[in-house]
């Protein structure tokens, strides 16, 4: 079963890197400066860059929560 919860941490740590390398960075969006409101700003959630950081949420929990198995002696 251990070997498993490794195998799975080692593939869930390479998802992370990838998913938070994919990602754009916080300045990209020089547009919002003014503080107006655009189209791409309201539907930021739809948007591939909104699935990629609902994503990164999930596998970073996925990351925590087999870390804490992992540390379990069992």
């Amino acid at each position: 079963m251990r070997i498993f919860f490794t195998i799975m941490f080692v593939l869930v740590c390479i998802a992370a890197v990838i998913l938070v390398l994919l990602q754009e960075g916080k300045n990209a969006g020089l547009g919002a400066i003014a503080g107006a409101d655009s189209y791409w700003g309201k539907n930021k959630g739809r948007s591939m860059e909104g699935n990629l950081v609902k994503w990164t949420i999930i596998i970073v929990v996925a990351f925590f929560v087999l870390a804490i198995i992992l540390n379990l002696n069992f």
